[in-house]
């Protein structure tokens, strides 16, 4: 035996690195020895599993002859030995074939007289080479196996039913009451307990070992399979909530597994998101699962109220008290639970968590350092002007022994902190970049510099420090993607400074110093320089400079830098420059598929013009309220208005406020339309309904939606319908649609049903329209009834009966608008457009909007009839009596659209409009005049 000092660093390494692949195959050879060498197999079973964990692949043929050499170890009788086979048998069964043959084995170790180790681990092998086919065989083993005494075997029962009700649902359904006597079996008493552990070592039983546990995780797994089999029933999953959250409440509770408890907060929760109606009912549960006696409980109910999203203060506040008392625990989990809880709250909520914030700074100098980050960043959250400098201090202390990740949340709180308490910006600004000269990753750079971009976004006193910081940034930055955005700051918000030439020597040291991506980006920047400054001092400096970069080694600057000095030449800077605009990125891309997959197009030039613009401020917060609107919530009530589309839901009503369609959405409709080969003809989509307008109320048996897609000489109108009832399936689902106008000019042209609806999954049903006329833009409202055949199904199955009987449902009706024919789109210069499209064409009308009772509301009003984008922030009124709107749009067939409303307030007359239309059609000039006279 060697008694000598094992050094890391003397180049010792483990014996794993003695062997591979082929090695191991070798030795597989011991598995056929007799007697069985225990220790041996176990070893090599142990590289096999080491192999397989490193990802080493064996083939199918490696993986089939070692299975079944493995599977001879089942003679032995040695227990650690048998617990690796079963290891190395569920490892490679996914790769080996035939490896069903084992199932006799793995049926003998399932008997109730086997050790009770040798079921539960047969249990769960069983379940990874079984399929759908032979489930049936090997019920009543799993059923029996599911209420079983003994914990271990319960357990592994019902984790593998979890995972076998993927591919055998209607079996697996079957063993709901086994599971639900799996939660309610009471647990045994410790006298039976030690009774039957003693009597295990009796000879008159053929069981050699018994473990028994008193364990509650069974009631977890069975919840969780229970919950699986009736998650599809919406009346099911609520009676499950409030028969377990009822008895809960008892004495000699039900649930006795935290677990469970927990499980059964998170599907209340889920409860409550299906039915808005049931919000109280639910929070009367989750605010008494407070006062359980597990922590873990307490923690899951005070997270879950928290995450209601429209919570008022006063059904936050047992919650915060709950998270509070958590503060001051002696468990670095339970502290940091509840401090990440109050974390989250404080981003929507600060005032509900403020009365905390004694106890949270405390923890500012715990020694778990993740925990007084999350102390900082909530304080940052809920504190008042006069903490700050004092937080700062704190903060400063500690930033440099945390990780990058925790260094990103507390800048992320102090970038906004600077909206807050715009007064206390040198000391944030301070702060930042000095944390700017600690070590760290991109993620953390990147936040610093996002940040001190809010003070010169939010703080206009506060701008020229902030860029002095970030010229101090780019002279030392290893990230070029951060120098080309802090550049692109510098050249939009360095001419607007009383001093632009101090940046400018910044700015110009990137050309000489940095790679050619930063010195492309800064002489874009310089360029800015030299159109917006009004100096000719700093124009001349700016071409001179910009000359110097002509030689340039990059072709990419060297263009950039010709096209900049000729239009700082010929003037033509709102072009280029000062264009913030961009193309629709996703429209764009739809378009360019459509004209390159058309040989028809092939001799025409691509039509640019009918490609929307967006501003990039636009862009950004479009991404911001998208993602934004992915979020989940728990709590079924909300704030948000209804959805609404550019057409009315009855007939004689004017249409309802539409905002900008998603581009992108568009193009998922784009892309799910082109896949329908009615609509192949059809050409390429030119506009679909910015919302789905629904067409009945969320409670109904049928949920309907409507979505009208318009294409040049089409339109489609998709109804996405969904049934609510679990007891029915729905086939051949038609939409029936009749104008209320026989003169129309449109002819029914395709009529697609959902072909089955069952409970709880939409389907989707089309009628297309053709426009006869094609200079005829109609508006009309459409009457809609579903037409449909019902038949009677089982709940549990699904499975539905062979007859049925036709049925009609009446829903709101639809209405097509001029709006509807028309994009919005975005344009950088409204006046060099509206000068350069000409009066030839242009129409001008006087109007009162009597149904509109203010000037903001009729801004709305016009922007939803008309179908255009407001431009320059002209969609919001400052003034209360005079208000000018300027809008933008292409009308279908790719024809720019302008249009100037001049409006004026008065409380005795109301809104009066003088609109002006603009467009190169005189035609389509009176279109839109005639949407709103």
């Amino acid at each position: 035996m060697s008694y000598s000092k094992r050094d890391e660093d003397s180049g010792r390494i483990g014996y794993h690195h003695y062997f591979d692949k082929t090695t191991v195959l070798q030795e597989a050879r011991v598995f056929n020895e007799s007697p069985i060498n225990a220790r041996k197999c176990r070893a090599l079973l142990t590289k096999i599993l080491y192999l397989i964990s490193l990802g080493e692949t064996f083939g199918t043929t490696e993986a089939t002859e070692l299975f079944f050499s493995v599977t001879k170890l089942f003679q032995s009788k040695d227990s650690a030995l048998r617990q690796m086979v079963y290891l190395v048998i569920k490892e490679l069964s996914t790769v080996a074939e035939d490896v069903i043959m084992v199932t006799s084995s793995l049926m003998k170790d399932m008997q109730p007289t086997s050790e009770v180790m040798y079921r539960a681990n047969a249990i769960r092998v069983l379940r990874k080479i079984t399929d759908a086919s032979m489930l049936q065989g090997l019920e009543r083993f799993l059923k029996a196996a599911i209420v079983d005494k003994n914990a271990k075997v319960s357990s592994a029962a019902l984790v593998s039913s979890y995972h076998l009700y993927a591919i055998a649902r209607e079996v697996v359904k079957r063993w709901a009451n086994e599971a639900q006597e799996a939660i309610n079996a009471k647990p045994q008493s410790a006298v039976s307990a030690a009774t039957s552990y003693v009597t295990s070592f009796g000879g008159s039983t053929p069981q050699t070992y018994a473990a028994v546990s008193n364990s509650n995780i069974v009631q977890y797994h069975a919840l969780g399979l229970l919950y699986a089999i009736r998650q599809k029933d919406r009346m099911a999953v609520s009676k499950l909530v409030q028969n377990y959250a009822a008895k809960s409440g008892m004495s000699g509770s039900v649930l006795r597994s935290p677990f469970a408890q927990c499980l059964l907060v998170r599907y209340a929760c889920k409860v409550m998101e299906e039915d808005p109606s049931s919000a109280r009912a639910v929070y009367e549960l989750l605010e008494g699962w407070l006062r359980h006696k597990s922590e873990m409980v307490n923690l899951e109910a005070a997270k879950a109220i928290c995450e209601i999203k429209d919570a008022t203060a006063k059904e936050l506040f047992p919650a915060v008290t709950t998270l509070q008392n958590f503060l001051s625990s002696g468990k670095p989990s339970i502290k940091f639970a509840a401090i990440r809880a109050l974390n989250k709250l404080a981003m929507t909520q600060p005032a509900a968590v403020a009365p905390c914030n004694i106890d949270m700074e405390n923890m500012i100098t715990d020694q778990n350092r993740s925990i007084s980050t999350f102390a900082i960043t909530t304080l940052l959250k809920t504190g008042n002007e006069a903490s700050v400098e004092r937080l700062m201090k704190q903060i400063s202390g500690f930033m440099s022994e945390i990780t990058d990740e925790s260094k990103v949340l507390v800048v992320e709180a102090v970038g906004s902190l600077c909206i807050k308490f715009p007064a206390k910006h040198h000391v944030m600004l301070s702060f930042l970049s000095g944390a700017l000269r600690d070590d760290g990753g991109y993620d953390f750079k990147r936040a610093v510099v996002e940040a001190i971009f809010n003070f010169v976004k939010y703080i206009p006193e506060s701008k020229e420090a902030a860029l002095s910081h970030l010229c101090e940034i780019i002279e030392d930055c290893e990230y070029s993607k951060l120098s080309v955005k802090i550049l692109h700051l510098l050249g939009v918000e360095g001419p607007k400074c009383p001093q632009p030439t101090k940046y400018i020597r910044y700015i110009y040291n990137r050309v000489i110093l940095e790679n050619a991506v930063v010195r492309g980006a800064a002489v874009s920047a310089l360029a800015k320089f030299g159109v917006n400054v009004e100096d000719e001092a700093v124009k001349q400096s700016v071409k001179v400079l910009l000359s110097r970069c002509l030689d340039d080694a990059d072709d990419e600057v060297r263009d950039r830098a010709t096209m900049y000095l000729n239009v700082i030449k010929t003037g033509d800077e709102k072009g280029y420059v000062k264009d913030d605009s961009t193309y629709a990125l996703a429209y764009l891309e739809r378009q360019l598929l459509t004209y390159v997959s058309n040989p028809e197009m092939a001799d025409t030039p691509f039509d640019l013009s009918a490609v929307p613009k967006i501003s990039r401020q636009d862009e950004q917060e479009r991404g911001t309220q998208e993602l934004g609107g992915a979020l989940p919530s728990i709590g079924g009530r909300s704030n948000s208005p209804p959805h609404s589309g550019s057409a009315s839901n009855g007939a004689g009503s004017r249409p309802a406020i539409s905002s900008t369609p998603s581009l992108d959405q568009q193009a998922l409709y784009a892309q799910t339309l082109a896949e329908v080969p009615e609509f192949a003809s059809f050409g390429p989509l030119f506009k679909s309904t910015a919302k789905p307008i629904e067409l009945t109320e969320s409670e109904t048996e049928y949920v309907v939606t409507c979505v009208k897609h318009v294409f040049s000489h089409h339109v489609v109108f998709q109804f996405n319908i969904k049934n609510t009832l679990n007891d029915s399936v729905l086939e051949d689902v038609n939409v029936l649609m009749t104008p209320d106008n026989d003169d129309v000019s449109l002819v029914e042209k395709v009529l697609i049903p959902a072909p089955q609806l069952v409970y709880d999954v939409p389907g989707v049903a089309y009628v297309a329209y053709e426009r006869t006329i094609l200079d005829d833009y109609p508006e009309c409202t459409f009457t809609n009834e579903l037409k449909f055949i019902v038949k009677d199904c089982d709940p549990q199955t699904g499975e539905p009966d062979e007859e049925g009987f036709e049925d009609d449902y009446q829903v709101e009706e639809v209405s097509l608008a001029i709006a509807d024919f028309v994009l919005p789109s975005y344009i950088p210069s409204f006046n060099k457009a509206w000068e350069e499209l000409g009066g030839e064409y242009e129409v001008v009308e006087t109007l009162a909007l009597t149904s509109s009772p203010g000037l903001q509301e009729a801004c709305r009003d016009l922007i939803a009839l008309l179908g255009m984008q407001a431009l320059e922030n002209t969609g919001n009124v400052q003034l209360s009596n005079v208000h000018t709107m300027i809008l933008s749009g292409i009308f279908i067939g790719g024809v720019r659209v302008l249009a100037r409303c001049r409006m004026t307030y008065d409380s005795s007359t109301g809104v009066t409009l003088q609109l002006g239309i603009r467009s190169a059609n005189a035609e389509v000039s009176q279109v839109m005049i005639g949407a709103i006279a």
